[in-house]
């Protein structure tokens, strides 16, 4: 339960500082979400394995890193604080006016799975690996894999890389019902490539 809780939390903040920052107009926004994420990784990452990202669970289980027991409960957490931090979000600062943003589909997947992808490689390489065992900068790297990828494309797709994420940026009216299955089905996907790579190129471990 203890580990459920901190996927939550760590979910929960994560995803309560993308609907702040970008409800806000913050210019550093990307840097705000890498930053939260990074320190959530760092607080909980020691009892629960800091995933906060549905997918990221999918490699890491696929991996052999987690649990079979363990997916759909930190699923279940993800998801749970993706939506209380919407609705919180909701609460402090209300409804966007101008509605769930556009973006072209095929760019859109295209752009999610690329980074899910990315994420989901490094947190197998520097949370799960065996050469990087009881390293300290694996926050650090997870983090700013989602700060480059949300500069680099969130203006193409959002910018999610998490279906956690995806689900909060839609209950708080800043995506479409149809983005986000775009970050279910791509995030989901990603994630688990990126497992299967990391087996292909590490092998049995």
């Amino acid at each position: 339960m203890k580990k459920y809780l901190v996927e939550f939390i760590g979910t929960f903040f994560l995803v309560f500082t993308v609907g702040m920052s970008v409800r806000s107009g913050a210019a550093l926004a990307p840097l705000a979400i890498g930053a939260a994420l990074m320190v959530m990784i760092f607080a909980g990452g020691h009892v629960s394995g800091g995933h906060f990202n549905p997918a990221v669970t999918l490699a890491v289980f696929l991996r052999g890193k987690c649990d079979k027991g363990d997916v759909v409960p930190y699923w279940i957490a993800q998801f749970a604080a993706a939506i209380v931090a919407a609705f919180a979000v909701r609460y402090v600062i209300g409804l966007p006016a101008g509605g769930a943003a556009l973006h072209f589909r095929g760019p859109s997947v295209v752009v999610e799975f690329l980074f899910t992808f990315a994420l989901a490689w490094v947190v197998l390489n520097v949370a799960t690996a065996k050469g990087t065992a009881g390293n300290s900068f694996y926050g650090l790297a997870i983090g700013m894999t989602v700060m480059t990828g949300a500069v680099a494309v969130g203006g193409v797709s959002g910018g999610a890389f998490n279906p956690a994420v995806g689900l909060g940026v839609f209950t708080m009216g800043l995506e479409s019902a149809k983005q986000l299955g775009v970050y279910l089905a791509s995030d989901l996907a990603g994630g688990a490539v990126a497992a299967l790579t990391y087996k292909f190129v590490n092998g049995a471990e």
